[in-house]
């Protein structure tokens, strides 16, 4: 990179809206973002606190709680400035570091999604053996690689996107850096970095969700051979929240890097990004969190004892 391209300053330019709308997604996406965190944060300390919830399951919760908060927070606040703001200017420099942290933050995501598919399929299938298989060392070790293949997913293609040169309209038709309104004001064919995209980031993908895939069909088979009754339920319960999450993830994930090349969203491809940068981790505490009997019971645990210090003071 010679000091003409660091020295470059990308123009976001999302939300062409009227001025009443974008005050109207402004407070929207504000509020999404904030339950989003505090949701978040109520997982991390909860399960940190309950002695009940130390178990493999609310460990890799704990986990994804932290990336959600890391991950939505490396692009929704530059939304809400793009609402605020007609051009937002984002420094070489930092579209570099946005789109690494997106990248690696999302591959990581992808990965933990799939391991606490697994989580579920030992424990579901393999009852007995749950605490042997699932042990703390083997849980951070799974945690630890999820990290490890998002650095390096985002090493790939963060390099691969900003070795290209850039020139004309520095304008990204998007709310943050992402690879491809990068790929589109290269002065350079890049059919190899869309390539690369492709079979890297399909790598990833089809791996994690073959293995998620591959838990859940285990699960189903076990599930359909349980007499119909509470234990059936439960455990339809406990894995169709974490088949929501992953179908939305992946689904718009895939529909927005995985698909040819169309004008038919030419100029509103930002819009399929707010699925999974806003809406999968507004789902997450959510879906774990309100439909889950443990968190709720922690939860009541809390306030009950709370309440009687209040009355005995």
């Amino acid at each position: 990179m010679d000091n003409h391209t660091i020295n470059y300053v990308f123009y976001l330019n999302a939300f062409a809206f009227d001025i009443r709308l974008k005050s109207f997604l402004f407070v929207f996406f504000l509020i999404i973002f904030l339950i989003t965190v505090i949701g978040n944060l109520f997982i991390i300390i909860l399960t940190n606190i309950d002695s009940h919830l130390q178990t493999p399951m609310y460990f890799f919760l704990k986990n994804l709680s932290f990336l959600d908060i890391c991950y939505t927070s490396t692009t929704v606040p530059q939304m809400l400035v793009n609402l605020l703001i007609k051009h937002v200017a984002i420094s070489f420099p930092a579209c570099i570091m946005q789109l690494y942290f997106f990248l690696s933050l999302a591959a990581s995501e992808s990965s933990l999604l799939a391991t606490m598919a697994y989580d579920r399929y030992v424990a579901i299938c393999n009852p007995l053996r749950y605490s042997v298989i699932m042990s703390r060392d083997v849980c951070i070790h799974m945690v630890v690689g999820t990290w490890v293949v998002g650095s390096i997913y985002g090493v790939i293609h963060t390099a691969n996107t900003f070795r290209l040169p850039f020139c004309g309209p520095k304008v990204l038709n998007h709310y943050f850096c992402d690879i491809l309104p990068l790929f589109k004001i290269s002065c350079i064919n890049t059919y190899i970095n869309e390539l690369t995209v492709f079979a890297v980031g399909g790598f990833l993908m089809i791996g994690c969700f073959v293995l998620i895939c591959g838990s859940y069909i285990h699960i189903l088979v076990l599930v359909l051979s349980i007499p119909k009754g509470g234990g059936r339920m439960k455990a339809f319960s406990t894995c169709v929240s974490h088949l929501v999450v992953v179908l939305l993830f992946y689904g718009s994930g895939c529909f927005m890097y995985m698909r040819p090349t169309s004008n038919l969203l030419a100029d509103k491809e930002w819009l399929l990004s707010i699925f999974y940068t806003s809406i999968t981790p507004l789902l997450n505490p959510i879906i774990y969190s309100l439909r889950n009997k443990d968190i709720r019971k922690a939860l009541q645990v809390i306030l009950n004892s709370h309440r009687c210090e209040v009355i005995s003071e």
